[in-house]
């Protein structure tokens, strides 16, 4: 039976239940975290509490899985994501990639293609380790492959990124999710890279294509086969909760229901903000929460005339045609 790697282990695909597709659990700049955080705002036991209620909370609400594209230039630690795993029935997800606007870390930068001392492109390899072998020591085996392309344009070092994305993606068969700007419309160039180095683009999500309504560009997109990924519900100014329904229904109408997937952009804890900053935040996007799918947009769904099974296949079936191994 086809498998997916989880934070727990691996597990049949057919057993994937409604599946949240791009959130995190927490999204940290570890040293600035460990420097100025503890006895501050950060205390690790506190918020690896926090998440493992947030986590059994959502679990109760219907939502079996979550997959967290938190990478490096994100603060992917593995074992804090571990410790909450490992008392929640939510299956979490965890990938391999780097998340960068512009420059390359410096481990990256001076390797590689293009760089100083030029070379092979030291990050495939990277990449393949923790999708075959496991992150660090941890055991735990990345599910998917994440990176980020923010402006229309592009600096070299986003470029390395998405086609060492592609070459790891062509060597393991793992699925991809690309953070994309809808108001510089990136997912048209995402899609022009990937087609280049040969990738399959039904096991490819263009990330937060739902902060548009653009139908035109939304359905270009979708029509290469990718799925789009309707994935910041509650972040309100980007695109409000109303916008976002009305545009997934008028997709859903166009029989478009098999290439889209959903989630909310969310954490448990993003140190992007301070916390005074972080209170604003929440007053300004409150359902910006692993809840409100499951509380308010699946029911407006239902009310834009979204039916049962085309929820169904935004929730269930395309995550679970995009993480069965291989490519199609």
């Amino acid at each position: 039976m086809a498998e997916i790697e989880t934070v727990t282990g691996p597990v049949e695909v057919a057993t994937l239940g409604p599946t949240l597709m791009h959130e995190h659990v927490f999204v940290l700049s570890t040293d600035y975290a460990q420097n100025y955080g503890p006895g501050a705002w950060w205390d690790e036991d506190e918020r690896v509490e926090h998440a493992i209620d947030k986590l059994r909370s959502l679990y109760a609400k219907g939502v079996t899985a979550i997959a967290d594209p938190t990478v490096v230039g994100l603060g992917r630690y593995i074992p804090r994501i571990q410790r909450v795993a490992a008392e929640v029935p939510v299956r979490i997800i965890a990938a391999t990639g780097v998340y960068t606007y512009g420059d390359l870390p410096f481990p990256y930068a001076n390797r590689g293609p293009g760089s100083m001392f030029g070379g092979a492109e030291p990050m495939i390899d990277d990449f393949v380790r923790d999708l075959r072998e496991g992150i660090a020591d941890t055991g735990v085996k990345a599910g998917f492959l994440k990176c980020a392309v923010e402006h229309a344009e592009v600096s070299p070092g986003v470029e390395r990124v998405l086609r060492a994305v592609a070459k790891a993606h062509l060597e393991t068969g793992a699925p991809i999710t690309v953070h994309t700007s809808s108001a510089e419309e990136t997912g048209r160039y995402v899609i022009r890279v990937l087609t280049e180095e040969g990738a399959d683009l039904t096991k490819v999500v263009i990330g937060h294509a739902g902060d548009s309504n653009d139908l035109a560009y939304l359905m270009e997109l979708a029509d290469t086969g990718a799925l789009l990924g309707m994935d910041r519900f509650g972040i309100d100014l980007f695109n409000t909760t109303p916008d976002r329904v009305r545009t997934i229904a008028a997709l859903a109408a166009r029989g478009y229901a098999d290439r889209m997937v959903l989630a909310h952009d969310a954490s448990c804890w993003i140190d992007w903000f301070g916390p005074g900053v972080l209170a604003m935040r929440t007053a300004l996007t409150p359902n910006w929460h692993y809840e409100h799918i499951s509380d308010d947009v699946l029911p407006a769904l239902r009310a834009a005339g979204v039916s049962d099974s085309q929820i169904d296949q935004m929730m269930v079936d395309n995550p679970r045609r995009y993480f069965s191994p291989g490519l199609s």
